[in-house]
């Protein structure tokens, strides 16, 4: 597809499964695929709100490489493996997009890819007006 910028970070699942972290389409709309807790290319286990503060962090990494930050930022989806964790996600997503206040939905899944990650964030951004 002509037009479409394509961001990858180099994670192991990436070139594994055929994906990229994230894609802008002309128009400047920009899909980041779900990130989870990995630090220096290791699973960072932790807490809920630890493990989303690190999810989110992969997302605005990729969303640095095309220019763009948490300002840009339109939707969000966070997966959790357990209702328990609603409150420190929640918390997290507060935190980090309080100014700016996307369209958000929280789910609860029955797992992740890996047993040690309890939550997984997608994000979707717009660049905006040029």
């Amino acid at each position: 597809m002509s037009g479409v910028k394509k961001v990858t970070t180099g994670a192991p699942w990436e070139e594994q499964f055929g994906y990229s972290r994230a894609v802008e389409l002309p128009g400047g709309l920009v899909l980041v695929s779900g990130c989870t807790s990995v630090v220096d290319g290791e699973i960072a286990e932790g807490s809920p709100y630890e493990q989303a503060v690190n999810a989110f962090g992969v997302a605005f990494a990729a969303l640095g490489q095309l220019g763009l930050g948490a300002e840009h930022v339109v939707r969000t989806r966070m997966y959790l493996t357990h209702a328990r964790d609603v409150e420190e996600v929640g918390r997290a997503h507060k935190e980090l997009f309080d100014a700016v206040r996307p369209a958000a939905t929280m789910v609860i899944v029955s797992g992740l890819v890996d047993p040690r990650l309890v939550v997984e964030v997608e994000v979707e951004a717009h660049r905006g007006e040029s």
